[in-house]
């Protein structure tokens, strides 16, 4: 008989509830969870086709151990074997900087990709980190810690209850919103405009978001820094500017003025192809609403100046008196996270504690951009990567030139893929260990809570049974941490976590401003539940957290833990976003830094941008609805329709260098050329091209057969990762300069 079982959804940042329909061992159907509270039965096309994704035929089954140059079935102790002979070795020999571990995307929408690699790391003992950051959220996370000394103190937008907002560089209807959780968000972006508020788009494509706006501005790509600042050089000047209650917690305000003096909307109007009434305009919408949020992401981050522009958007939100507030932008409150500390100086954020070998790219948030991963391989010397982990990351398709990645990962002296494919990455590997299907996994959604625009908390068990013969993900990750560690075989994967809880409750026992100030750690240990490791550090960490019992059911009744949680399979509601200033900061100061050191040394190079002859054309990405980044390209129901690898292009320019739709064209950049099918829109304005990421599997040696069909071409080939924004590493993935020319 059929049955049912909730399962959170791991494939996008909507962290929709889904309830799965299995039949024995296989999920049979996906639709949205009525009762969840947070989605309330919301599902997109990719939860819906969950159990494609989850019974894939191409999904490797066993771990692959490379014998004699070739990547062969093995055993799970086999493959253990293998890793424990070679990376302690190669750590004594070279050094721990001779290991680097790459992050992909996909770790943030699992509960191992949370837990376990800050363990990995520190048991390397390597500051060589690369990860999906440095190709999309990096400067958000630089510019939230400069400002309030937290690089996860990002406000997200309060979208149930705001009167006015502007989005920068997204398209959440395609892309389900990226650094704000928010479960329907066309639903919500129509009821904004259901009660009366307003909704303004800019984007140089007419997206879907864009379709649904009261007002939609096409500036040129790369010049969202330039129209923030000249928004606010606007409020300032017209002295619009209402931070109320902020303005006694940020220092840096009156000198404001002066730094952004340049940036009239007369001096910017030509560089973002606006007009200066336009900017004013606008300007004076977000002054005038009763509430407003300004939100900016993918298409304001991956360009040249993305920590400036991330920086901008919060400089507007507290100009305007609208950061923590009930429908500007707020903190969210994590039922996972730290618990909140009082008010006061803090440890602040620094940039560039250290520096990569090579090119000496700054650190940031302990992580070195992924675009100079290649030269870190392939460059001799001290400290030369030999070793490479890679955790569910692609970077050969998802970093800039992908070709030069491929040839570095080969001269690798050992390489470990954790992945359920053998993609174009993975198949470098001397051994893959791959997880099971997410239906036979756990879902606490650690990161994306932090993000989310209600406080709420989920967890989900696994619906299926593990399979005979898999190791549950959790289990691959401790097992990792102990065979490069030089642990393995002495100790079981149990110890990780037990280490792991032990370290956290020393460090609360130790705080003296815990009430745990003192206590037991053995007798709270011994108070955890949880049928296994992952499951007490979840209970610890709800517990701890900023909604827990404290250890204490009995004198906090409502106090949250994992036997409370679980007695609410949909979940728990916590209720609305809510003021936290000043409790959030963690400058020096105590205060939020509106014009920190870095920001002040950037702002000259936006200033000569004002005097840059623009190109005449440049290529921006695109989100689908049916994708996300490279994982669903091999799932039939997520492709075709709108989900493929076209140029856009708009009718003028394609007439101009004589491209026809359904043509092809030669695509030309920095890093190489690409032949590309054209598609002739007017979705697109004129000067810009699209071309979507993710794309690029026609590599020998994968095993991606529906992917490899129809393999689409890599944009970021065209890339050869030279140009980065140097405050946080992040690769210019748009607004970037190609040349066109038709293909016979």
């Amino acid at each position: 008989m059929p049955r049912t079982a909730p399962r959170i959804c791991p494939l996008c940042e909507a962290t929709c509830g889904l309830t799965l329909t299995i039949e024995g061992t296989t999920v049979t159907g996906a639709r949205g969870d009525r009762d969840d509270v947070f989605s309330r039965g919301f599902v997109c096309p990719k939860g819906a086709a969950f159990g494609a994704l989850d019974a894939d035929p191409d999904r490797l089954r066993t771990p692959l151990v490379r014998r004699d140059g070739q990547l062969r079935e093995a055993t799970w102790e086999e493959a253990y074997d293998t890793i424990a002979a070679a990376v302690p070795a190669l750590l004594r020999e070279h050094g721990p900087q001779s290991a680097g571990v790459v992050l992909g995307n996909p770790n943030v929408h699992t509960m191992a990709g949370a837990l376990y690699p800050p363990l990995l790391v520190g048991a390397l003992g390597t500051r060589n980190l690369f990860t999906a950051s440095t190709l999309d959220q990096m400067p958000k996370h630089v510019s939230s810690g400069l400002l309030f000394g937290d690089p996860f103190a990002i406000p997200v937008p309060d979208l149930d209850r705001t009167d006015f907002l502007l989005l920068l560089g997204a398209n959440p209807v395609e892309s389900n919103g990226s650094l704000c959780t928010a479960p329907d968000f066309p639903g919500r972006l129509k009821a904004l405009r259901a009660r009366g508020g307003t909704l303004v788009v800019v984007d140089p494509r007419r997206t879907r978001t864009a379709r649904l706006a009261d007002r939609h501005l096409a500036p040129r790509p790369g010049s969202d820094a330039l129209l923030l600042a000249a928004l606010a050089h606007t409020l300032l000047t017209e002295k619009l500017t209402a931070p109320g209650a902020l303005a006694e917690h940020t220092e840096g305000l009156g000198e404001l003025a002066d730094a952004l003096e340049r940036f009239t909307p007369e001096a910017v109007a030509p560089a973002c192809d606006l007009t200066a009434d336009e900017i004013r305009r606008l300007a004076r919408e977000l002054a005038a609403a009763p509430t407003a949020a300004v939100y900016g992401r993918i298409g304001s981050c991956t360009v040249e100046y993305g920590t400036l522009a991330s920086w901008l958007v919060d400089v507007l939100n507290i100009l305007t008196g609208n950061l923590d507030r009930p429908g500007g932008a707020l903190f969210p409150l994590a039922a996972a996270g730290p618990r909140p500390r009082p008010a006061g100086p803090g440890r602040g954020f620094a940039l560039g504690r250290w520096h990569s070998r090579v090119s000496a790219h700054p650190e940031a948030k302990s992580e070195l951009p992924i675009a100079a991963l290649a030269e870190e391989i392939e460059t001799p010397g001290e400290g030369r990567v030999r070793v490479l982990i890679a955790i569910a990351a692609n970077p050969v398709l998802s970093a800039p030139d992908g070709h030069r990645l491929d040839a570095a990962l080969a001269g690798l002296d050992f390489m470990v893929s954790v992945d359920p494919y053998l993609n174009e990455t993975s198949r470098h590997a001397h051994v893959v260990l791959p997880p099971p299907p997410p239906s036979q996994s756990a879902h606490h959604d650690f990161a994306f809570n932090g993000f989310a625009v209600r406080n709420q908390v989920r967890y989900t068990r696994a619906a299926i049974p593990l399979e005979a013969g898999r190791l549950d993900e959790c289990e691959i990750h401790a097992r990792l941490v102990l065979a490069v560690s030089g642990a393995h075989g002495t100790a079981e994967p149990s110890a990780v976590d037990e280490s792991a809880v032990q370290g956290a409750l020393a460090r609360e026992t130790a705080d003296r401003r815990s009430t745990l100030h003192g206590a037991d750690t053995a007798r709270l240990a011994a108070l955890l539940t949880g049928e296994n490791g992952p499951e007490r550090r979840l209970d610890l960490m709800l517990r701890l957290g900023p909604y827990g019992d404290m250890f204490d059911p009995a004198g906090q009744p409502d106090g949250l833990s994992l036997e409370r949680l679980l007695a609410h399979p949909h979940g728990i509601d916590l209720g609305p976003l809510r003021p936290r200033l000043p409790g959030v900061l963690r400058t020096r100061s105590g205060r939020i830094e509106l014009l920190p050191d870095p920001i002040t040394a950037e702002l000259p190079r936006l200033r000569a941008a004002l005097a840059d002859r623009p190109a005449a054309l440049v290529l921006v990405g695109r989100r689908h609805l049916r994708s996300n980044n490279s994982w669903l390209h091999n799932v039939p129901a997520l492709t075709g329709g709108s989900n493929r690898c076209t140029l856009q292009v708009h009718p003028r320019d394609a007439e101009r260098l004589g491209l026809t739709d359904g043509g092809r064209a030669r695509v030309t950049a920095d890093g190489g050329s690409l032949d590309v099918p054209v598609e002739v829109t007017e979705t697109i304005r004129t000067g810009v091209v699209s071309l979507p990421h993710g794309w690029g599997h026609d590599r020998a040696g994968t095993r991606l057969t529906v992917a490899g069909a129809a393999p689409g071409a890599n944009v970021n080939q065209l890339l050869d990762g030279t140009r980065l924004d140097p405050l946080s590493g992040t690769a210019v993935l748009n607004g970037f300069p190609v040349e066109l020319a038709p293909l016979p």
